[in-house]
């Protein structure tokens, strides 16, 4: 059952009980810089203050352009009390697609980071504040607090990976329900927990992990660029208790050189997901990380988080590393057919519509992703409704190709996709990472003994590192580029 911290909560002050618990404890670490939890507040109310004196106020959008920063975080919650809300944004998009986005989300003011101020600067009409400009202003300044319950507190972008991304509105309502969900009383005579935040704010990994972090009066390390080396020492330097990674990061830090001579002894939770995870790596994670619960969870930016969760209870079971785990406590599922709407027979794949009171947009939400569910209630992501691949009528999703192609040994990644075809409509594409003891030839026919014949990749290209999005996930569109031109190979038969 999701509980509430109060009837009328603003988001902006979700690091209220750690300021008045703990107001010297350690709240931010970036780049070696600590802020305490009265250092952050006190940030708050300057980036508040130099935002109203722009004219930002109620309904108002903010646009956000930031690698991971204290000043970032206190836009987030100043934004937040203004009444308006901040709109985040890819630190690596250019000019034009900045400018789109702002136009989007309506937001004529901004706040950048130190290397992207003048990016955004030129994409906006209004001001863009830096943390010089911030710092110059008096704290004191900032307005009294206005906005509450289903008032927007946030707005966040969709990935985009199947379309132009849309901004979705977040209400203060629905931020404080997750935080109060995840969170738990502050101890003040504890050691403070620390968590690492590896992915980038302007995820929804991001942005909830550092409120419900920040709300549960934890110390949080930020590390701004993701890097497998760079991420090894902060959890080594702060003793990391838990963070959350993409399945592209997690493959990343496992093949480091140091991995295993890193001191890990700290970490005692990591998640992963906003992609799916290859079942090869979730079993080397196992093996590799013994004392670390592990946990898959499965949502988007629509469901605010995850609605589906594959526990550490799971992956000590190990028969299922391959699931995205079952629905969460409080949330309905249906697999209905994406084209009549109706019901899929019981192991059929069908596109998951959900139910609950963490959805931003909708009672019962299309969230585009397609798969089945085991006779336990245990979700297999097939792929997203955009990703199908029709090869003559045949129609099927890239992850059971993925899966089929990595048990090959020589292959340490794969991504597939379909390929346009001017006479079967699609042809079956491979960009694959190998240890090169493999040919085109050899992955057919590995793939052709697991598979249909229409699911067996045509079009093989051998490359040194697939091509990922942002936030980590497989990027379609520089697949199939990378595809382009290639020549079939011969089918096996049958």
């Amino acid at each position: 059952m999701r509980r509430r911290t109060s009837p009328d909560v603003n988001a902006g002050h979700a690091t209220a009980a750690a300021l008045s618990a703990v107001p010297d404890r350690t709240a931010l670490v970036v780049d070696g810089d600590a802020l305490t939890f009265a250092g952050l507040e006190t940030l708050t109310r300057r980036t508040a203050a130099a935002l109203a004196a722009t004219g930002v106020g109620p309904g108002d959008r903010v646009a956000l352009l930031d690698r991971g920063s204290a000043l970032a975080v206190a836009t987030i919650f100043a934004a937040a009390r203004l009444g308006a809300a901040t709109a985040q944004m890819n630190a690596h998009l250019t000019e034009g697609e900045l400018r789109q986005l702002a136009g989007l989300a309506g937001a004529r003011v901004g706040v950048a980071g130190g290397d992207v101020v003048d990016r955004l600067g030129a994409a906006l009409d209004g001001p863009v504040l830096g943390a010089a400009a911030v710092a110059a202003v008096d704290g004191d300044a900032a307005p009294p607090t206005v906005g509450d319950g289903d008032d927007t507190a946030l707005v966040l972008f969709t990935s985009g990976t199947t379309g132009l991304p849309k901004p979705v509105a977040i209400s203060h309502r629905s931020l404080d329900d997750r935080m109060a969900f995840y969170g738990r009383p502050i101890d003040p005579a504890a050691a403070p927990a620390v968590d690492l935040l590896s992915v980038p704010l302007f995820h929804i990994g991001g942005t909830l992990g550092m409120l419900v972090s920040l709300h549960q009066g934890k110390q949080l390390v930020i590390l701004p660029r993701f890097e497998a080396g760079a991420w090894l020492d902060l959890v080594e330097r702060h003793r990391v208790t838990q963070t959350f990674v993409v399945p592209t990061m997690l493959r990343r830090i496992l093949d480091h050189p140091r991995f295993a001579a890193a001191d890990l002894g700290s970490l005692r939770s990591l998640s992963y997901g906003a992609a799916a995870a290859p079942v090869d790596l979730v079993r080397r994670a196992v093996a590799a990380l013994p004392g670390v619960d592990l946990s898959n969870t499965f949502g988007q930016t629509e469901t605010l988080g995850a609605f589906a969760a594959l526990t550490p209870e799971d992956h000590r079971r190990g028969d299922r590393l391959g699931s995205l785990g079952r629905p969460l406590p409080g949330i309905e599922l249906r697999i209905l057919d994406p084209v009549t709407g109706e019901p899929v027979p019981p192991g059929a794949p069908g596109e998951f519509v959900v139910r609950a009171g963490q959805n931003t947009t909708a009672a019962w939400l299309r969230t585009g992703d397609t798969g089945w569910e085991d006779a336990e209630g245990y979700l297999f992501l097939t792929g997203r409704l955009a990703d199908t691949i029709n090869r003559g009528g045949e129609k099927f999703g890239p992850v059971e190709v993925e899966e089929v192609l990595r048990t090959h040994p020589a292959v340490v990644d794969v991504g597939v996709v379909g390929v346009p075809d001017p006479d079967l409509g699609e042809r079956v594409g491979a960009v694959v990472v190998t240890d090169g003891t493999v040919s085109a030839a050899g992955l057919i026919g590995h793939a052709s003994a697991y598979l249909a014949g229409y699911k067996v990749p045509e079009l093989v290209v051998f490359v040194d590192e697939l091509p990922v999005t942002a936030l980590g996930k497989p990027d379609r569109p520089a697949l199939r580029a990378r595809l382009a031109g290639a020549t079939p190979a011969p089918r096996p038969a049958g």
